[in-house]
């Protein structure tokens, strides 16, 4: 009964339908195979789609805690500007939406509407047929129920990571997209940071050749603020740790990543392996701060490897349990050139092989290749986003910006409902991997079989 629990805190009640009990005491239920059970008919009908242009995006948003509120102050622009207007906000604490009604009404005059009275308020703002689109920015489990009620009732979804925890949620979210026709885009601002669209335009221009091999990673010691009292809600971060083991926050690395690699636009994840170090950081650190709970099942390294079905290899870390300057790492290996961030360095191969010479670009010739290949978004928004709050570096109001203005234009979104599940569907198969003893597992294709089409990123689009 352990074991059942488990699969279906990973896998979704589905993954057992039509399987006899018994089988789950044997080998003749593979783990592979009750992840095939989980299918469901996806037609790939939301690549490339583009609802009709919104002239001014009605917008809710649901969870005000530090991310919702960084994610409001992103709007202060496309409001000021006729681009968006904030409807609604919602969240259990009433103290937070209101503050964040105080915040917004600095530069926006209409008053937004605010629910707080109970855990199930955000369902009358979902309902709203004044909203064009939800934002999400609560705990990881609430992301799936709330984007699928969302676009059942007629709203585009913006949500934070992940936007599913289960392989059954994710092919739920896909269905209801394509049922729909409403976007349902996971928002990974790393996507949408100076650096990574730099590589990226390298690596549309030529310059890294043909990629062979990538690297990405969530190396950052977040031990004080899950063991905080209040920074995480009821601490939901921390108990994530204490009951499962795993990869949990892929997508800042491999989101990406899967950008530099063209995955879901001719090549896709084939399959990965997974294990975890064991545990020791997060629960001396829970001694030392006298918490209640001081047993963690997630190791304080996770190391997870992704082969694509053209022979890619991708690397992705995971540990916020060490103490550690932060790090994404950010390695691309390419026929013609190596990057490696933090911090960022270049090489760049020679006409052929030599036996000396393989050091990083100077800072002069760095220099010179980064502002040769800066992305025109970062050099068309850093004029635009001069006297607004930026978040993140700037990356925030690149994403957010991005967002609205194609669906201000009605054009596809840079990130489709598949690239979101495609990168949260690793952390639920990463658990897998690592309580089978690193068996390799199969990435199911959520795509129905559209990845093998190679289409152009739309990110690479030059819209501001």
């Amino acid at each position: 009964m352990k074991r059942k629990h488990f699969l279906q805190s990973v896998l979704g009640a589905s993954a057992f339908l039509g399987l006899p009990f018994t089988a789950l005491g044997n080998d003749s239920a593979t783990i592979q195979e009750l992840i095939n059970n989980t299918k469901r008919d996806v037609k790939g009908t939301m690549f490339g789609f583009a609802a009709d242009p919104i002239s001014k995006v009605r917008v809710g948003i649901i969870g005000l805690g530090n991310r919702g509120n960084t994610l409001l102050e992103m709007f202060q622009y496309l409001v000021e500007n006729e681009m968006a207007e904030v409807i609604a906000l919602s969240d259990i604490s009433e103290e937070k939406v209101t503050k964040a009604a105080e915040k917004l009404a600095v530069w926006q005059s209409k008053k937004p509407v605010l629910y707080h009275k109970s855990k199930t308020e955000w369902e009358k703002l979902a309902k709203r047929d004044d909203i064009d689109l939800v934002i999400i920015a609560t705990p990881w489990d609430l992301h799936t129920p709330m984007a699928i009620y969302s676009m059942e009732n007629g709203k585009h979804v913006g949500s934070e990571v992940p936007v599913a925890s289960t392989i059954e949620d994710c092919w739920k979210i896909i269905e209801t997209a394509e049922r729909t026709q409403k976007h349902c885009m996971m928002m990974e601002n790393c996507n949408y940071n100076e650096e990574e669209l730099w590589v990226l335009n390298m690596i549309q221009e030529g310059v890294f050749g043909d990629i062979t091999h990538t690297e990405g990673a969530y190396l950052h010691d977040l031990r004080a603020l899950m063991l905080h009292d209040t920074y995480y809600e009821g601490q939901w971060r921390l108990h994530e740790h204490a009951e499962r083991n795993g990869n949990f926050y892929t997508t800042h690395g491999l989101g990406p990543i899967a950008f530099y690699l063209g995955i879901g636009r001719g090549d896709t994840f084939s399959h990965l392996t997974s294990m975890s170090s064991r545990e020791l950081n997060l629960s001396i650190a829970a001694k030392q701060y006298n918490h209640p709970i001081q047993t963690y099942k997630c190791g304080d390294m996770n190391n997870t490897m992704i082969k694509t079905e053209k022979g890619k290899t991708i690397l992705l870390q995971f540990d916020v349990h060490t103490g550690r300057p932060y790090s994404r790492i950010n390695k691309i290996v390419g026929t013609k050139a190596v990057h490696d961030g933090y911090p960022s360095r270049l090489y760049i191969e020679g006409e052929k092989p030599e036996y000396w010479g393989h050091n990083w670009l100077k800072e002069e010739t760095y220099n010179e290749y980064k502002s040769k290949y800066q992305h025109p978004i970062i050099k068309k928004l850093k004029t635009v986003s001069q006297g607004f709050k930026q978040g993140h570096g700037g990356m925030d109001f690149v994403m957010i910006y991005r967002l609205i203005k194609c669906l201000n234009l009605g054009l596809p979104l840079d990130i489709n409902v598949y690239d979101s599940i495609l990168w949260s569907a690793i952390t639920p198969l990463s658990e897998l991997s690592v309580a089978a003893n690193s068996q390799s597992i199969i990435v199911p294709d959520f795509t129905g079989g559209t990845w093998r089409k190679e289409n152009p990123l739309e990110i690479m689009r030059d819209i501001i």
